[in-house]
Order: structure tokens, then C-alpha cells, then sequence
């Protein structure tokens, strides 16, 4: 494992499976597109010795743990401007890519969801992404409509991106083992696809509707102060878990006319 020890209070597990660093690697896309490649918590490198004989047009390894970015820099010595001591939720992503690019990663689990959100800030700089996470927050993602784990980045996710589960991993993967199972999922980039409307209202909408997802949409989005009559439709008698991504979308569009 190196001189670096995994930190509890930075979530780090480190990948020690050989086999399971080359399968996630291997899930990239076309290596031969001049693209740019992210790293997300490089942690010891066990993807990063891979990742580094790709030929990308230009490679950057981010990582808050200053260990971490050090132990690269003295393996790597001739690649050593490639590792960054950085927050990726606090680093702007236009700072990284000079044009779409790749975001690949073992993402640590206490921040997962946050590092999506930002994802979705700035789809339009992300093409694709490839990440090993908690089994727990890949199902959500993953998971359709009428699913009791779909929920906001089920939805916000998938509208920009197709989905792709790809496989399981064991705790006994990692160093040290988590107390919960992992997997690793890859987004792809709709490129042809362009939201049709508001997008900020959009988000609103998905996030209004899943905060209270027990209550039927009527009730979940009440904030938004919408027209008596046009609340009796019968898409307002369902829950948010119900409602499929382009549901969400023409309701999103429904409501932007009301609002008008």
C-alpha cells in the first residue's frame, strides 16, 4: 500500500484488488479520442498506474489528501505536475478541463452524492464518468421510476446522462473494509440531448417533489403556489417516485407556462 494510511475523517478506502482496478479502467470509454481525463481521490494509485498509460490529451489527479499527492509525485517523479492538491467540490471544474472531459474515480463515500450534484452543475464540461461508490447510492442512481430508492439523483442524473451499472465489489477489496458493499457505474453524456425549458426550475421541481415523496405531488410542491384548477390533473395525484424522467420534464414545462 505505500507510505500512505487511509484517514477516517476523509473517507478512504483504498482499492488493494488489482483485478478490480483494471476492470474499472477498463470501463472508460474510447481511450483513442483526444480527451481529458480526472481522477478523483487517487489515494496510492492503484488506478492511476493505469490510468497514466492511456492516451489521453491531458491527465489530472485531484486529491485533498496531501500524503496522498506527495506519495504520487516522488513515484511518479516525471508525471509529478499531474497530481493536485485540491477539493474537487471546491474546485471549479472549467479550472480542469480546457473541454469536455472524463471524470474517473474511487469517490469517497461520505461525499459521493455532492461530487453528482456538481457533476450535474456543470454537465455540459463532463462527458462521462466512471466511479466506484456504496453500493447503497449506486442502486439509487440507477434505479427507475416505482422504485423505492429512486429519488432526486435518479432522476437529475439520468435526464443528462445514460446510465450503465456495471459490477459489484466486496469489502474485502479494500484497505481498510468498508462496513458496506460497493459498485461501479458509468455515466454517459447525452450529447444530442438539450433540456427543453427551464432548467433551474427543473431541479426545483425534482427536489420539491422527493423531500416530501410521501406526500402526492398536489402536496409536495404547494410552494410553488400553482393554479387551483391546473392542480387537479391527475399527474398531481401521484408521488414523486412515480413519475418517470420525462414526466418530470413535461410537468417542469406544464408549470413554467402556469408561472408565466
Amino acid at each position: 500500500m505505500g507510505s500512505v494510511k487511509p484517514k477516517k475523517y476523509l473517507g478512504q478506502h483504498f482499492l488493494r484488488d488489482e483485478n478490480i482496478a483494471r476492470k474499472i479502467v477498463s470501463a472508460l470509454g474510447d481511450h483513442e479520442q483526444p480527451r481529458e481525463l480526472l481522477e478523483i481521490g487517487p489515494g496510492t494509485g492503484v488506478l492511476t498506474k493505469y490510468l497514466l498509460k492511456l492516451p489521453y490529451q491531458k491527465f489530472t489527479a485531484l486529491d485533498l489528501d496531501k500524503e496522498s499527492i506527495e506519495y504520487l509525485q516522488a513515484s511518479y517523479p516525471d508525471e509529478s505536475t499531474k497530481f493536485v492538491y485540491g477539493d474537487f467540490l471546491k474546485t471549479p471544474i472549467n479550472q480542469i478541463f480546457d473541454k469536455p472531459g472524463v471524470i474517473i474515480g474511487n469517490f469517497p463515500y461520505n461525499i459521493s452524492s455532492q461530487i453528482f450534484f456538481r457533476i450535474l452543475a456543470h454537465h455540459q464540461l463532463v462527458d462521462e464518468v466512471v466511479c466506484m461508490l456504496q453500493k447503497e447510492v449506486a442502486d439509487r442512481i440507477a434505479s427507475t421510476h416505482g422504485n423505492k430508492v429512486y429519488g432526486i439523483l435518479s432522476v437529475l442524473l439520468q435526464t443528462f446522462y445514460r446510465i450503465e451499472y456495471l459490477f459489484k465489489v466486496e469489502p474485502g477489496a479494500f484497505n481498510p473494509p468498508p462496513k458496506v458493499r460497493s459498485a461501479v457505474i458509468r455515466l454517459v453524456r447525452k450529447v444530442d440531448f438539450s433540456f427543453p425549458g427551464d432548467q433551474e426550475l427543473y431541479f426545483r421541481v425534482v427536489k420539491m417533489a422527493f423531500q416530501k415523496r410521501r406526500k402526492t405531488l398536489r402536496n409536495a410542491l404547494k410552494d410553488l403556489n400553482l393554479p387551483a384548477e391546473k392542480v387537479q390533473s391527475p399527474i398531481f395525484d401521484a408521488r414523486a417516485e412515480q413519475l418517470s424522467v420525462p414526466e418530470f420534464i413535461s410537468l417542469t414545462q406544464d408549470i413554467a407556462l402556469w408561472k408565466s
